[in-house]
């Protein structure tokens, strides 16, 4: 053994060596954070893992991110940084997949830029995952394709769960703002700050930055759209999936939501903690789990400064930023999202029944939009409508009633693997198609065929957005145009082929936006997950204060 241990050292010292000397051959960029030295690819160069804050740990952990420390030299950027503390990935899920190390001092961000690249346009992507769960390292975020159309793709973390959004009144008094929760927000704020300082030493242009992401992703895209503090970092958005959903308060209960601080004190309680010094000295995971366990759900906070008012009311108020839009959602959202859907009743009847009682003068035309005579897909179809299609269309009018463009998608696109499972365009599967990564999904992910109409849909999708982002106008040579959405509320609808088509489903966005106005008048409902089966009666009428959808 004493022979042996030499041997390994010195095998492992050159291995290092190796390691290093491989990496002093990928390309080195001068950033005004820090020089940094990537990879080389066929045409793109890739940097990895770059700090574009400082740890969130220890003291810092449940506070506004501070800048990364300086670095000497030439830092090493061939590798991915840790993924933000999160529960494990549900074994055989269709979303699990290996993130590699995870640690709370995960604030960093990646970049593929085109080869010798100058005033380049730039993708900022926000991972989705309930704000619970994700990384920027995901294979579905891979920049490569989207670099080869010209564009700087740009993938970040940021905290999740409870270490990510937790208020409490002695975060707040900690403040000088007096406000605590949206950390999480506030790194994808920082995020754009590092961006708009950093991106033109990698070939971007910091005055032409597109913000995007999915799910929870696409919710983050809307909270940065109301975000004062975020105004001007960016100059378009792409929301794919996103929830406009009702949003707690800091310190008031409003909407069917206790109040966020509440939430937290609650969750203290919970926890068996007193005082932010132990709270902030518990180990990270374990947190993450017990607050998991302790049903902390993790939500931005209106708290007057970050988020000024609830989505709603700001992009009623016309408040939000005034930037070109790309939304949509896909038909099976809910298709893996079973668990937001309420279970279908004993008989075609007991549907109808409840249907009315809940929805009163709008059940005739709830029944007529989602029919008993297939319960189970009316149900997914009712879910999906209220919680992501309301949203999209809700936001390109809203932009458009701001006078900017905005496009609307319908991803409908099924393939054998996905339809035999049941799973026919199901949440998220558009992301593989916009990123050009069909051949190169998660172990669980029905693998898309490798056919030539495969790979056609996924190159058409790539182009539109790549298009959209460099000069806010989704097009692509040789595919079917995309009008903004306007007076003939036009969608591209994304089966076989993109397909244009003018309102494709009627009466869908009045229904919900109904709804939504009805509760929103009462004050006391929340106006997502408790749809269909599980709605609360409606409110009869909207006051003529209230104010309703006129187009």
């Amino acid at each position: 053994m004493t022979r042996v241990l030499p041997a390994l050292i010195a095998l492992a010292a050159g291995l290092f060596v190796c390691g290093q000397a491989a990496a002093a051959k990928g390309p080195v960029v001068e950033a005004p954070a820090g020089a940094v030295r990537g990879e080389a690819g066929e045409g793109v160069d890739v940097y990895r893992g770059i700090p574009y804050a400082a740890p969130p740990t220890g003291r810092n952990r449940w506070r506004p991110p501070a800048p990364a420390p300086a670095w000497r030299g030439v830092r090493d950027a061939t590798r991915f940084g840790p993924a933000c503390v999160q529960p494990p990935s549900r074994p055989g899920g269709v979303y699990a997949e290996d993130l590699g190390a995870v640690s709370e001092d995960c604030l960093s961000l990646n970049i593929w830029t085109p080869e010798n690249a100058s005033g380049a346009p730039v993708m900022v992507w926000i991972h989705g995952g309930s704000l619970v769960a994700g990384a920027s390292r995901s294979s579905l975020y891979d920049g490569q394709a989207l670099a080869r159309r010209g564009i700087v793709v740009v993938t970040i973390n940021y905290r999740l769960g409870v270490l990510g959004y937790l208020a409490h009144p002695d975060l707040s008094a900690e403040s000088p703002d007096g406000v605590s929760g949206n950390y999480g927000l506030l790194d994808q704020i920082a995020a754009l700050r590092w961006v708009r300082d950093n991106i033109a030493a990698f070939g971007g242009n910091p005055g032409n930055v597109t913000i995007a992401g999915e799910s929870a992703g696409g919710l983050s895209v809307m909270y940065l759209m109301a975000a004062p503090p975020a105004r001007g970092l960016f100059h378009k958005a792409i929301a794919e999936s996103a929830y406009m959903i009702s949003t707690p308060e800091l310190k008031t209960a409003r909407f069917g939501q206790a109040p966020a601080e509440a939430v937290g004190e609650q969750l203290a309680s919970k926890l068996g903690v007193r005082g932010l010094a132990r709270l902030r000295a518990m180990e990270p995971f374990e947190l993450t789990w017990k607050a998991a366990a302790a049903g902390f759900a993790p939500f931005g906070t209106v708290d007057g400064k970050v988020l000024p008012r609830q989505l709603v009311e700001v992009f009623d108020a016309g408040e939000q930023a005034p930037v070109p839009l790309l939304a949509g959602f896909n038909s099976g959202e809910i298709r893996t999202l079973r668990f937001l859907a309420p279970p279908p009743p004993g008989s075609p009847e007991a549907y109808v029944a409840s249907i009315r009682q809940r929805y009163g003068p709008l059940a005739d035309e709830f029944l007529r939009l989602y029919p008993a005579s297939d319960m189970g897909e009316s149900i997914l179809a009712s879910t999906r409508d209220g919680i992501y299609g309301w949203t999209a269309e809700r936001l390109v009018r809203r932009q458009t009633r701001l006078g900017q463009p905005a496009f609307l998608y319908l991803f409908d696109h099924g393939y054998p693997a996905a339809d035999s499972a049941g799973l026919h365009a199901f949440h998220a599967s558009e992301i593989p198609y916009v990123f050009g990564v069909i051949d190169r999904t998660p172990a669980a992910w029905p693998k898309s065929p490798a056919t030539p109409q495969e790979a056609r849909l996924s190159s058409d999708m790539t182009d539109y957005w790549a298009a959209f982002v460099r000069d806010g106008a989704p097009g692509g040579e040789g595919a079917s145009a995309w009008r903004p959405y306007g007076d003939d509320r036009v969608w591209m609808v994304f089966r076989d082929v993109p397909t244009p088509a003018t309102r494709v489903m009627p009466g869908m966005f009045e229904l919900h936006e109904e709804v939504v106005a009805r509760r929103r008048a009462v004050g006391g409902i929340p106006w997502n997950w408790n749809l269909g089966l599980v709605s609360p009666p409606l409110p009869p009428s909207v006051p003529s204060s209230q104010p309703t959808e006129s187009r």
